[in-house]
């Protein structure tokens, strides 16, 4: 399986967004990729008023494109996140997962909400969104089974040891990261949830300005099982892709069995 990254620098102009990630998609599946992931919030990324104005329904143009680039390509696409607005007229930080098909096969709404302060800039996205409730696997076309989160979960390991106690090979991880946690964290906790989890990450980042006082770092990684970096892209938008061998993560479990060794009964 060959799996692609894809790298933005998302703005309040949707359209353009759109216009970018349909290019960069179509580039990644020219080259081999099976599956792409985008990066949290790829349809728009700016002020919370920018974004609250852009929010829309999983039914909505952002969507809606990924269905038809999916089904058009013949690829299971991670589609980020895109701010969702919801039946019950909350809003949420959303990721879709659609098949080869074109059908949307789950959705996960974030869990962690970033409300932090990093470099004098104060972040407050509870202010804007709900969290969600669920944690979600779904199915790559080929039955992989891929645990989905975004940017923040990466911080709550306990998150990513339930998805590989549900027997997630691959994770995929939309953000954006913002320019000091992505020099100084991103990709220690990256590897860190491969290693721990002996799973395949496929970290998707923004990167550059969105809007004035807010930059994501970039860097987007691809990691296997041991840890080791696959593919790591440079600071720009771009896509990078890596080949999945999931021989050699059958061989990292067996000759290291950590995921077996665990005494939950001790930890409580």
């Amino acid at each position: 399986m060959i799996a692609a990254v894809v790298q933005l620098n998302s703005t309040a102009d949707v359209a353009r967004n759109l216009a970018t990630a349909d290019r960069l998609v179509r580039d990644a599946v020219a080259r081999g990729a099976d599956v792409v992931v985008l990066p949290e919030k790829w349809s728009v990324l700016g002020t919370p008023d920018a974004m609250a104005a852009a929010a829309e329904a999983l039914d909505g143009q952002c969507i809606s494109w990924a269905r038809d680039v999916a089904r058009d390509l013949s690829i299971d696409l991670i589609a980020g996140s895109i701010v969702e607005q919801r039946d019950d007229g909350r809003r949420a930080n959303t990721s879709v997962h659609v098949g080869p098909g074109g059908t949307i096969e789950a959705v996960y709404r974030k869990l962690h909400m970033f409300d932090v302060e990093v470099d004098g800039v104060r972040y407050a996205e509870s202010e804007q969104e709900q969290p969600g409730e669920d944690i979600v696997i779904s199915s790559l076309a080929d039955g992989t089974p891929v645990g989905l989160s975004i940017c923040y979960d990466v911080r709550f390991p306990e998150l990513y040891r339930v998805l590989a106690d549900r027997d997630a090979r691959v994770i995929a991880l939309p953000s954006a990261f913002t320019l000091a946690t992505t020099r100084d964290h991103w990709e220690v906790l990256v590897r860190a949830r491969a290693i721990e989890n002996q799973a395949f990450v496929l970290a998707a980042n923004q990167i550059g300005e969105h809007s004035p006082g807010y930059r994501s770092g970039g860097r987007s990684l691809i990691v296997d099982p041991w840890g080791l970096v696959l593919a790591g892209a440079t600071d720009r938008e771009t896509t990078v892709l890596a080949e999945l061998d999931f021989a050699v993560q059958r061989d990292i479990r067996q000759r290291l069995p950590s995921l077996t060794h665990r005494r939950p009964e001790v930890y409580g």
